[in-house]
């Protein structure tokens, strides 16, 4: 009767064991999702695009400017590319960046346009798009350390203007031919950048694009180093009178200022 009860009470035990551990086990599974972060919540593509490309129609207001570029930044997963993401990203980086002030952000903000445009651009490499905010982008850095970053994205930068060019030469109000030109007028001292190609540049480009001021500033600045004032005062005479650019109305203002300032100091 002993050994009996004695076996009777090993068996007892181990059945209890597995119960026990059966339960554990339980409750473990059920407490699992309670552990698991919780999924990223989906953000609708089109419409927030669509809000921040009204936010970027108030970029006159810098903070604006900003939460387009924010509300596109959510946008992006690099699991899941989407290329008018990844471009208008590069588009509000290279706004945002010609305005900031401080150096540090400044060179953060282009350098993750210039990226979010590489992206665009080897997503789809049959379209303007990735290739002019690439390369604007890497223009901007260039001109903020002309030695280090200038010098060796001369060709980058050239290469993805005339691809804009072949495709659609008028993109973003012939621009293409603006950021040539800045690249050969920038690269004179250290490069072979010459101001004669720059004025060939920006001719083709206002001949294609007569609205754009920054081009006709531009011009006028390459008017001035291959020694034709007098073009040169016609194109600043003729900001000051234009019709601003609906769509461009801040970047208007400050090339009127800067045309303004030209003509009191040199005419």
């Amino acid at each position: 009767m002993y050994f009996r009860r004695q076996k009777s009470g090993k068996v007892y035990v181990l059945i209890t064991i597995v119960i026990t551990l059966y339960i554990h086990t339980s409750c473990s599974r059920h407490s699992e999702p309670e552990n698991t972060p919780p999924a990223k919540p989906s953000i609708p593509v089109l419409e927030t695009l669509a809000k921040a490309e009204d936010l970027f129609k108030q970029r006159e207001d810098i903070n604006n400017l900003r939460e387009a570029r924010r509300l596109t930044g959510q946008l992006r997963d690099p699991d899941s590319r989407n290329f008018e993401v990844e471009w208008k990203y590069a588009k509000y980086s290279l706004f945002l960046g010609q305005r900031l002030e401080d150096e540090t952000e400044k060179e953060k903000v282009l350098e993750q346009g210039r990226d979010s445009g590489s992206i665009a651009m080897r997503m789809q490499p049959d379209k303007p798009d990735g290739y002019f905010w690439f390369g604007a982008n890497l223009g901007e850095l260039s001109k903020m350390s002309p030695i280090t970053v200038g010098l060796k994205s001369v060709d980058d930068v050239q290469g993805a203007m005339n691809k804009v060019i072949e495709m659609q030469p008028g993109y973003q109000g012939a621009s293409a031919y603006d950021i040539l030109a800045q690249v050969e007028m920038g690269t004179r001292v250290f490069g072979n950048g010459k101001a004669e190609r720059a004025v060939e540049y920006l001719e083709k480009g206002l001949a294609l694009q007569p609205d754009n001021s920054n081009i006709r500033l531009h011009l006028a600045q390459a008017y001035l180093a291959v020694k034709k004032d007098d073009l040169a005062k016609q194109q600043l005479q003729y900001i000051l009178k234009m019709p601003p650019p609906p769509d461009y109305l801040p970047e208007h203002k400050l090339v009127v200022e800067q045309a303004k300032k030209m003509l009191s100091g040199r005419f």
